[in-house]
């Protein structure tokens, strides 16, 4: 039996049964293979889901469960972890042309990863405010501030969070199709996504990049630096302060 023509039929329903697919007596099985088919399928969908329940409540329901049919044989899994299942899911939507008017959709879907992925990543103890205050000027300047293994930055060209939050919080739709910055942190126990002031997208990017303060703030100069460090310390998001050792 070929494994790539048994992955393919296991995906899509209106394939044939694998050859060589039989019963512990040697029978061909097609009932069986079918009722594992459909399990398989079901779980991936389930997966999809619970993984992007606001690209669900956008669509609605049965559109966003046939579409999941059409993904999952687009994309199927590459982990036996269902939890990291849908990370082609906004590739998927930028293709897909059923919902190529929804421009939004795939930024939608990569804030829902963004979430994702913090909830799963790693702990670490941020670091104390006082720590960053006791610095002299120049030397914070000169250092590298190290952001937690949960802080996930999204730049997009459509009001995500605003679509997002209208989504799940009850809050309006957005009044304009504005661009955000969305940084994700995990201030708690769960993520959290926080819409970042004008220019400070660039300068988290910087910083994520392993820039200086000081060359992360001449990269994007035109924004409030001080409500930014008080976003990111209040979000636990910086973890350590990484000075230049001395010559």
């Amino acid at each position: 039996m070929n494994q790539s023509d048994f992955r393919a039929a296991l995906l899509d329903p209106d394939l044939p049964v694998p050859t060589g697919v039989t019963d512990p007596e040697g029978r061909p099985a097609p009932r069986r293979f079918n009722v594992y088919r459909n399990n398989v399928t079901a779980s991936l969908t389930e997966a999809l889901r619970q993984a992007f329940p606001v690209v669900r409540a956008l669509v609605g329901e049965e559109f966003f469960t046939a579409m999941a049919q059409v993904h999952l044989r687009a994309y199927p899994p590459r982990s036996p972890l269902l939890m990291f299942y849908g990370e082609d899911m906004p590739q998927f939507l930028r293709d897909f042309a059923p919902v190529s008017h929804l421009g939004y959709l795939p930024d939608v879907a990569r804030l829902e990863l963004c979430l994702r992925r913090a909830y799963h990543a790693a702990d670490a103890a941020p670091v104390a405010v006082d720590v960053l205050q006791a610095l002299p000027p120049d030397r914070l300047m000169a250092a590298r501030l190290v952001l937690a293994p949960a802080v996930r930055l999204l730049r997009s060209d459509w009001p995500v969070h605003a679509i997002w939050a209208a989504n799940t919080r009850a809050a309006p739709p957005p009044r304009e199709m504005r661009g955000e910055d969305v940084l994700v942190a995990r201030p708690a126990y769960d993520p959290l996504p926080i819409v970042l002031p004008e220019g400070a997208g660039a300068f988290v990017d910087a910083l994520a990049k392993g820039e200086t303060l000081a060359e992360a703030i001449d990269i994007s100069p035109e924004f409030d630096l001080t409500a930014t460090l008080g976003i990111l310390l209040s979000a636990n998001a910086i973890t350590r302060i990484q000075e230049e050792a001395a010559p």
